[in-house]
């Protein structure tokens, strides 16, 4: 009698990715390359934000345009995918999803039950996750891989992290501290670079260099200079063929 072996789905690590894209920019893509090859992502989605629940300095260029750029920007790496996550049933992009929506979405969706699930994030962007909705959920969800500029401390990021939701067992921690990648030990680097939480870890992620933003880069189009090697040369081709960015 021949018996069928049924092997479980293999555990992969998933990243989101987050933002206004308003436009993607190779900052972003650095950030991406820098958290796959750290934490052996299979896979980076990048999830266009819909209408920001905080009042902005700027107006949104329309979700359409938005996405097209980061399509754009993601057809020159297999493992980059645009995310519509955030879209809305209408694809508009004109409602509020809240980050802690967005990663429920893809644990009910996209990840499989043993699956890693990262959260890609900027330090500023971090340090005001206490504004977020129900954010101490959302600190519990998955793994948050916060990039920043080299020389950039730990404590401002333990600061807004509520102290009930910290790791206390030292055994687990030093568990989860050893585990990484294919079971290899993790550099006393990112060890002293990670915060453990009960359920979860913040990473500081601090080798990306660039200074590229997409703020500077609607300021450049707006007084008509070039943006050439800021955005993916895609990106630029459809923000200069849509006009965008000149008022």
């Amino acid at each position: 009698m021949k018996l069928t072996v049924h092997h479980s789905p293999r555990a992969r690590s998933i990243a989101i990715f987050g933002g206004s894209f308003d436009p993607i920019h190779v900052g972003h893509l650095a950030m991406a390359r820098a958290a796959q090859r750290r934490f052996h992502l299979d896979d980076v989605y990048f999830v266009v934000a819909g209408r920001h629940p905080f009042r902005r300095k700027h107006e949104l260029t329309p979700f359409a345009h938005r996405y097209a750029m980061v399509t754009l920007a993601c057809a020159e790496h297999v493992h980059y995918l645009p995310s519509l996550a955030e879209a809305g049933q209408d694809f508009s992009g004109l409602t509020t999803r809240y980050s802690v929506e967005t990663v429920r979405w893809f644990r009910n969706h996209v990840a499989h039950a043993h699956d890693k699930l990262y959260f890609i994030i900027g330090v500023d962007a971090f340090l005001e996750i206490p504004m977020w909705k129900d954010y101490e959920r959302l600190l519990e969800l998955c793994d948050f891989v916060v990039v920043s500029r080299p020389g950039y401390k730990m404590d401002p990021l333990r600061l807004v992290i509520p102290p009930e939701l910290l790791r206390r067992d030292a055994a687990a921690a030093a568990r989860h501290a050893h585990k990484a990648g294919n079971g290899s030990s993790r550099p006393a680097h990112d060890q002293a670079h990670t915060i453990l939480l009960r359920h979860s870890a913040v990473h500081l992620m601090d080798t990306v260099r660039s200074h590229v933003s997409s703020t500077e880069i609607r300021r450049r189009r707006h007084r008509n200079e070039s943006i050439h090697g800021l955005v993916p040369p895609r990106v630029e081709d459809y923000i200069l063929q849509q006009a965008l960015y000149l008022r």
